[in-house]
Order: structure tokens, then C-alpha cells, then sequence
């Protein structure tokens, strides 16, 4: 054998294994979008044009006829970005997937399929143990949109409402001073050889932040309050500004209040925001002043402050204007339904890449994060201790 000659060495005889190609599995999937019947809630999670993208890769998306009204979306605008319209919520609730910006109702849980997804808020302040056990009887996948989070670890649909909300805040505040409005007749801002207004923040987080920019821009005096060193940092080094900030020292504060022309509450709570403005604090403000309440879907951090509507926004006590009108962001509705809907394709998108919700959970750590019942279970530790309810690791489902 040694005298026969291959041009082949002994290595490259040896058989190989062979390699089969494998086409990955898209998960193309049907989406159910219905009407939000929650009061003041007038945005919507998918705009038309991100509808267009989704059927155009294959999804199906049904829409509740009337559901982007309240963010001037018509049905005919879907109907063209190929939605199909339902006329009956159960043909939306059917669906394999719901889509909500607020936590369904009962009566909405009823409707909808035995082990079906369902991705709204979550909003644990709002939602009864009721609701919770409904959707464990279908069970149901759900997902709170505010728990779930980006690459960078970050809450990034909460810092982007928070954002809309910062912003509006200031242009609230601008109308609310005006004299057509019961204000001083003071401009938000500052002119030459005049005194700027002065604006108080309780908060220094992304709500804070953004009304402090926008305030800053108008050429507004900012002080900022909040109980975290850090965060009031963390906010001079992004603002590049030398920002008047201060911890929430009653006295300090007072004397700040006093001072002001408006007041912003943007304090967090774990479920209550804390009320640090006292009564008394709010009786030595200027007569026409403004409170602008953020925190008051969480109970607000004003003890006068008070809920109100977008139609009859406002009331007077101790001479200040209040503004307790809770889900701010709905008075811009359009472009906060752009802005949910940029974040709902993109997530979409990856769904269908990766072959739908299980991948993508068992793949993705901050997806897993916003689950808070998996098929029936209670995975949010948060959910479970609130209701006396099982807890249930959702990673010992994924592997």
C-alpha cells in the first residue's frame, strides 16, 4: 500500500459531517387592536403607517372600528395600510395577540382567547385582583409595557411618556398663566431687562428632566427638588447647566414655593407618590400661581391637588390654579401614539425575526421583565405579594 500514490492526505480522507442548511422560522402572528374604552384615554399603540409595515411582512392586524379617533387616525387610513375593521369587540379579542395602552377590563378579559398574549400597561395602582384571576382562568400571557427593558437595562417606554409629559407640562403651564385663563399674564420665559419666571420641579426624574429643558429653553429660572443626590447629579452632568437643584427639605422647599410662579409634581412612589407639599406650603404661593400635578394618577405629591378633566382641567384653592389632569400625554395624543407605536414595531419586528413570543422571552432577559403572568401564572413578584397571590419564576419556564 505504501507504493500507491493519492493526492489526498490521510486527514482529508476521513469523512466529513454534512452540513444541512436550515431556514429560519419566521413567526408571523395576528394582532387585535380595540378601542380604549378607559375615560380621558385617547391614544392608540400602532399608527397606519406602522400597520403598513406589519401586513406588508406578512402579520394581520384587526382594528376595532373608532379606535384611532381620539388620535385623529380614521378607519379608512387603516383599512389602506391593510388593517381589517371589526365592528364587534369580540373579533378583536379573539385575536392570538391583544394589544391595549390600558389594562383590559373584565369584561374584555372575557372576551378573549384561551391562551392568548396580551401587552398593555400593567399599572398596579389601578388594577383589582379580579382582573388578575380572569386572565389566569384563560390562561393568558401578559405583558406590562413600562416593565419592559432595552438593551441598556433601561425602562424605555416609560422614559419615553415621560418625556411627552415633561415637555407638555411647560406648555400647560404657558397657557395656565396667561389672563384668559385665570393666570398672572406672565410669559413662560424670560425677556430682556425682566424677571424670568420662576419654576419649581419636585422630581428630577425623565419627567422632571424633560420639563427642566423645556423650561430652561424659554429662558425660564429652574429649581429642582428630589430626596436622591444622585439623580439631581445625574441631571446637572446631562443638562450641561448649572442647575439650581436641592433635597426636599420642608423649609427650603417652602421658601422656593413662595417664590415661584409655577410648581411642577413629578414624584415616583412605588405605588403612591409621596405628598411633600403641604396645605400650608401651598397657601403661601402667589395668588395666580400654577400647580401642575403630574403624580396625581399615583395620588399626586400636592396634598391640595385634586383629579380633574381634560374638559374642565383646572381649579382655584388658596388662590393658586391647579392642574390635576391625570394621563397628561392623551392631551397629545397623536404624537404620543406615534411615539408607542415606533416602540411596539420595533419589538414587532423582532418577534418575527426571532419565531414569535417564546424565542424572543427565552432570548431576551428585559422582554422576560415586563411578563407578569405566563400562561395563567403569576410571574411578577411585585403582582403576586400586591394580590397574596403564587409567585412563579419565569425563567423556570424557559428552559
Amino acid at each position: 500500500m505504501s507504493g500507491i500514490f493519492s493526492p489526498f492526505s490521510e486527514g482529508e480522507l476521513i469523512p466529513k459531517p454534512e452540513r444541512i442548511e436550515v431556514a429560519h422560522k419566521r413567526g408571523n402572528f395576528s394582532i387585535g387592536i380595540p378601542k380604549e374604552m378607559e375615560f380621558q384615554e385617547k391614544r392608540i399603540c400602532l399608527t397606519p403607517d406602522a400597520v403598513g409595515v406589519l401586513t406588508s411582512n406578512g402579520h394581520e392586524v384587526t382594528i376595532e372600528t373608532g379606535a384611532g379617533l381620539g388620535a385623529h387616525f380614521t378607519d379608512n387610513q387603516y383599512s389602506e395600510a391593510g388593517a381589517m375593521i371589526a365592528y364587534d369587540r369580540k373579533d378583536v379579542f379573539s385575536k392570538p395577540l391583544v394589544l391595549k395602552v390600558e389594562p383590559p377590563t373584565t369584561e374584555e378579559i372575557e372576551l378573549m382567547s384561551v391562551n392568548a398574549y396580551l401587552l398593555s400597561a400593567m399599572q398596579l395602582n389601578t388594577i383589582k385582583r379580579i382582573q388578575i384571576e380572569k386572565l389566569a382562568e384563560k390562561k393568558i400571557t401578559a405583558l406590562g409595557f413600562e416593565k419592559i427593558r432595552d438593551d441598556h437595562n433601561q425602562l424605555s417606554i416609560v422614559r419615553l411618556i415621560g418625556e411627552i409629559a415633561g415637555i407638555n407640562t411647560i406648555l400647560v403651564a404657558s397657557e395656565l398663566l396667561s389672563v384668559s385663563n385665570g393666570g398672572n399674564g406672565l410669559l413662560m420665559g424670560g425677556v430682556a431687562g425682566l424677571r424670568p419666571t420662576e419654576v419649581v420641579i419636585i422630581g428630577a426624574g425623565t419627567v422632571g428632566e424633560s420639563a427642566a429643558r423645556a423650561a430652561i429653553g424659554l429662558g425660564c429660572n429652574v429649581r429642582i427638588f428630589d430626596n436622591s443626590l444622585t439623580r439631581l447629579r445625574r441631571l446637572q452632568s446631562l443638562m450641561n447647566y448649572r442647575l439650581s437643584t436641592s433635597v426636599i427639605d420642608p423649609k427650603e422647599l417652602k421658601k422656593s414655593l413662595r417664590r415661584c410662579d409655577v410648581a411642577i409634581g413629578a414624584l415616583r412612589g412605588n405605588l403612591r407618590s409621596p405628598a411633600v407639599v403641604s396645605d400650608d406650603m401651598v397657601q403661601s404661593m402667589k395668588s395666580g400661581s400654577v400647580i401642575i400635578d403630574v403624580s396625581i394618577d399615583t395620588g399626586g405629591c400636592f396634598e391640595t391637588s385634586e383629579l380633574t378633566t381634560h374638559e374642565k382641567p383646572t381649579f382655584i384653592k388658596h388662590g393658586v390654579i391647579h392642574y390635576g389632569v391625570s394621563n397628561i400625554t392623551s392631551r397629545v395624543s397623536r404624537t404620543t401614539s406615534k411615539a408607542l407605536s415606533n416602540f411596539f414595531l420595533s419589538y414587532f419586528l423582532k418577534f418575527a425575526e426571532e419565531g414569535g413570543f417564546e424565542n424572543m422571552f427565552s432570548q431576551n432577559r428585559g422582554m422576560r421583565a415586563g411578563v407578569y403572568m405566563y400562561k395563567g401564572k403569576v410571574t411578577s413578584r411585585q403582582v403576586a405579594q400586591w394580590f397574596e397571590m403564587p409567585f412563579n419564576d419565569i425563567n423556570l419556564f424557559m428552559f
